[in-house]
């Protein structure tokens, strides 16, 4: 008699559906006939980016720099409760994308939620996965939902860089516990005997996470790989970084980005005279002369990244609520774009920035789509000479062939799709956010340029890419 299955398709054209399948008894099939299936059935909802909301993206140890990411992460996420009328209690989770959380905030999910007067008995979770943590906090989101745990989670991505330690030295850490060890005067004074000022050398973390354990190199030594892998020039960096910074001024003063950003009062000592409104990291006349005579950084000194054409160190926070087309309706939410596929994929750690290129393959497979189909692409800008890499790659037959397992290359990228509000170049990359802000640009985006498909993805330190395939929904809000 015949036996039925039900399987989800989480991958291909068919994702987000059901397959089912027939099989006959065992005993009247040839050995080992595959099961056929017989129709293909339409989920009960898609998942949406129901909406979302940032803070300003403001460079390290600037007007963040008395920030807390437990505050950044609260304020930003209180109101967009506030702004969609979501009630808290309905949240299944808090998932919070993060590299470098507070020694003091341990879960820094769970702060923030408290924090934000979301009630204790909605669970949180803070999640790691480098420069693509926000969008990890939406994945996680996803496959959740998918998996019929849950149908409504507000995911963040949040980062203050400024406020990342100088670390005490593992010669001054010995010092301190061979004084404690010490019991006799005579005892104690031969461990301050010892005592050397180069003891007080810190390790400086932000340098320290930055560097690759694995290969030792720091990333943007990385990115001088794929600037001789690829033959990048100075000049092509730098005309891409002046871009990057000409496109986001001009988004900037035409109002784009007031769709995503919440004016904010920072964490201060001294008197706010007024709310911090904008990325502060875009540079208004910005120019390839100007770029050209910045000095090497990373490899001296004929190296080709700078400071000027790498991204900034950055503070900043990102909330998206991720939920059913069906709940979202429930709850009276014109989503702003359907989650159409995603993807992680792994790469040589000494070319990090070229996993946009391996992870989108994926996600694209996966949607059923290809790169001629995506109306904009968000590629996160660690580097210039990353993006640029990534541009040759996506275009290379040679590339496909040697790394990607097919004959022809996914495509040309059309440049007027390219971050067309600029990247963060010019916005500046707070690691543990920009992926949730990836998505929720591209999300706007559809809807502003009255697009259909967007593409939003990152490289990852360590050798890795995420990707995400997002459609507009029928009645976005242009």
């Amino acid at each position: 008699m015949p036996v039925w299955r039900v399987e989800p398709a989480f991958q291909g054209p068919e994702c987000g559906k059901f397959w089912i399948w027939g099989e006959s008894s065992m005993d009247s099939d040839p050995p080992g006939n595959d099961p056929v299936p017989l129709m293909i059935a339409p989920s009960t909802s898609s998942i949406v980016i129901a909406a979302g909301l940032r803070s300003p993206w403001i460079k390290a140890g600037g007007q963040f720099r008395g920030e807390d990411a437990g505050h950044l992460g609260a304020t930003v996420t209180r109101e967009l409760l506030a702004r969609t009328g979501v009630p808290a209690e309905e949240l299944d989770e808090v998932i919070t994308g993060a590299v470098g959380p507070p020694h003091d905030q341990a879960n820094l999910s769970r702060v923030i939620a408290l924090r934000a007067g979301i009630p204790r008995e909605v669970p949180a979770r803070t999640v790691a996965r480098n420069c693509a943590s926000g969008m990890e906090a939406v994945t996680q989101a996803v496959t959740e939902i998918r998996a019929g745990n849950g149908s409504l989670y507000m995911c963040l991505g949040v980062e203050v860089m400024s406020a990342y330690p100088l670390i005490m030295g593992r010669k001054l850490t010995g010092f301190f516990e061979s004084m404690m060890k010490a019991r006799s005067l005579p005892a104690r004074l031969a461990t301050i005997a010892s005592f050397r000022p180069s003891m007080l050398a810190p390790r400086v973390a932000l340098l320290e996470g930055l560097r690759d354990p694995v290969t030792n190199l720091l990333m943007g030594q990385t990115a001088e790989v794929l600037v001789r892998d690829f033959g990048l020039t100075r000049e092509a960096c730098d005309t891409y970084a002046t871009e990057s910074h000409h496109r986001a001024r001009m988004s900037r003063d035409r109002g784009r980005f007031e769709r995503e950003i919440l004016p904010m009062a920072p964490l201060s000592r001294k008197p706010i005279k007024d709310l911090v409104r904008h990325d502060d990291g875009i540079r208004n006349d910005q120019t390839v002369e100007a770029l050209g005579r910045m000095r090497p950084y990373f490899e001296k000194p004929d190296g080709v990244v700078t400071i000027g054409n790498s991204c900034g160190i950055t503070d900043g926070a990102c909330a998206l609520l991720i939920t059913t087309e069906e709940k979202a309706r429930e709850l009276g939410l014109q989503p702003l774009a359907r989650i159409k596929s995603y993807a992680w994929a792994g790469c040589d750690p000494s070319r990090m920035g070229l996993g946009p290129v391996f992870s989108s393959k994926l996600a694209l497979e996966a949607a059923g789509c290809s790169l001629a189909d995506m109306d904009v692409i968000e590629i996160n800008e660690a580097f210039a000479a990353q993006v640029l890499a990534c541009k040759q790659a996506f275009s290379s037959d040679d590339f496909a062939q040697k790394h990607l397992g097919q004959e022809t290359a996914m495509g040309e990228i059309d440049p007027a799709k390219l971050n067309p509000n600029g990247g963060a170049v010019a916005l500046g990359h707070p690691v543990g956010a920009t992926g949730a802000r990836l998505l929720l640009t591209a999300a706007h985006e559809l809807a502003v340029g009255d697009h259909n498909l967007a593409l939003a993805t990152l490289c990852i330190g360590g050798g890795q890419g995420g990707a995400v395939v997002l459609e507009r929904m029928d009645g976005s809000a242009v």
